[in-house]
C-alpha cells in the first residue's frame, strides 16, 4: 500500500448525484476523516485488492513442481531460440 508521505499532486474527478455525496459525506464525519481521505481509505483497499487478484499468478502444485523443475534444469535452446538471440545482439551493436 502506498506510504501516506507521498505527496498528493494528481485529482480525481467523481460525478456523483446529491444524496450519493451526502451519504459519502456523513460517512467521513462519522469517522472525523474529509471527504477524500475518507474515499481514499475505503476504495484504495479494495482497489489494490483487484489488482493483486488479476496480476498474481496461482499454479496448481503440479504446475509448481513443473516450474521449479525447469528453473533447475532448463532445457537446452531450440535453434530458432538461439537465431532470435543472434538477431537480438545484432539489432543491439
Amino acid at each position: 500500500m502506498p506510504t501516506t508521505s507521498a505527496t498528493r499532486d494528481d485529482r480525481i474527478e467523481l460525478r456523483t448525484s446529491r444524496e450519493e455525496k451526502r451519504i459519502l459525506a456523513a460517512a467521513a464525519a462519522y469517522q472525523r476523516l474529509d471527504l477524500t481521505t475518507f474515499v481514499m481509505r475505503t476504495a484504495l483497499p479494495v482497489a489494490e485488492e483487484v489488482v493483486a487478484r488479476h496480476e498474481r499468478l496461482r499454479l496448481s502444485a503440479r504446475d509448481s513442481a513443473r516450474v521449479l523443475e525447469l528453473l533447475e534444469h532448463p532445457p537446452k535452446p531450440t535453434a530458432s531460440l538461439r537465431a532470435a538471440a543472434r538477431r537480438l545482439q545484432r539489432n543491439r551493436q
